[in-house]
């Protein structure tokens, strides 16, 4: 049995890290294992320009903590109105890593996204151009499709049509959950790859819904049955170069979650890689972790992989019960249970 693994240190291709009061706390969780993380621009007051984004990223790098070398890398959101021209504005500056693809409506401060794919022609063909990659929620938002069935309705009827349609321009899949996602990527080409997030791997949708609703483990995409959980399972811990480390950590305090209309999101980030690495171990493919981690969103967004290591040791530790988050608090995954992995001296 391993002991102990040393791996290059990891990125998180999927973050939120909220704004305002909650960034001190956000930050921590992410910075102490993490050498970069790919921010969402989700925020209540989206990230739609160049100015706004290196505001945002400013505020979080403030919220550092002392000697941190935390890199957030930056996102625009995506709306019928974003413009080439601020495309081309994007593409200069080098903390802004891609533009984030909403359908509005689909999830948490969506409302300003994405209607109409083919308003967006224009920008895909700038972002194409200058070597801007697309970031998806991939799930159509149509009120008669059922919400298990959203992102394979998303492959048929505008992933897979626009990658035709563009097929220069690099397009993550995020946080995908399902089977049919996987046998996407599989079939594509080098443009297309995915990020795969810690909680999809580690449940389905009984874990929410059997023997009473965890509001919790409630997150969008929602959780899927078992079947398409052992597909993601499979790809992450496969080697393919196509699949990478992205928590989609997206913290709402308790209230929020605890309520009639709960909030969307699970949060992950205060040991996102302690519990990839027991999934991993769990289906016997410990030595793939860092591959997945460590190498393969560097390697996709063209970007070198980091210099410094993590070394994560078997260890029980028991996760709290909640953490602070602002002037509030977060019920994290696993709140309360043992996790096997812990980083060495955390």
């Amino acid at each position: 049995m391993v002991d102990s693994i040393k791996i290059v240190r990891p990125d998180d291709w999927h973050l939120h890290l909220r704004d305002g009061d909650v960034l001190a706390d956000t930050v921590f969780h992410s910075s102490r294992q993490f050498g970069r993380a790919i921010i969402m621009p989700n925020l209540k007051q989206p990230i739609i320009n160049v100015a706004q984004a290196f505001d945002y990223r400013q505020r979080i790098l403030k919220n550092c903590p002392s000697g941190s070398d935390f890199n957030p890398l930056m996102t625009l959101y995506l709306t019928d109105n974003t413009s080439a021209k601020e495309i081309i504005e994007a593409s200069k500056n080098d903390f802004i890593k891609g533009v984030k693809l909403y359908p509005s409506g689909a999830t948490t401060n969506s409302d300003a996204g994405v209607t109409d794919i083919k308003s967006c022609y224009q920008v895909f063909e700038a972002m194409q151009k200058h070597h801007l990659p697309l970031l998806v929620h991939g799930e159509v938002t149509r009120k008669d499709i059922d919400i298990f069935d959203r992102e394979k309705m998303y492959i048929d009827h505008v992933l897979n049509p626009l990658h035709k349609d563009f097929p220069e321009l690099k397009i993550i899949f995020e946080h995908i959950t399902t089977a049919d996602a996987v046998e996407f990527i599989n079939q594509s080409d080098h443009h297309l790859a995915a990020t795969i997030t810690v909680h999809h791997l580690m449940m389905n949708r009984n874990d929410m819904l059997v023997g009473g609703i965890k509001p919790h483990y409630y997150c969008l995409p929602v959780l899927k049955k078992n079947s398409h959980q052992q597909a993601l399972i499979k790809a992450a811990t496969s080697g393919s170069t196509r699949y990478f480390l992205g928590t989609d950590s997206a913290p709402h305090s308790q209230q929020f979650k605890e309520s009639g209309c709960g909030c969307a999101g699970m949060f992950s980030a205060h040991a996102a890689i302690e519990l990839y690495a027991q999934v991993f171990e769990q289906a016997g493919a410990l030595d793939k972790l860092e591959q997945f981690a460590s190498f393969n969103g560097p390697d996709f967004y063209n970007l070198a992989r980091n210099k410094a290591f993590l070394s994560l040791v078997r260890e029980d530790w028991q996760v709290p019960e909640y953490y602070n988050f602002g002037q509030d608090r977060v019920i994290p995954l696993q709140a309360g249970k043992i996790i096997s992995w812990k980083i060495q001296g955390s």
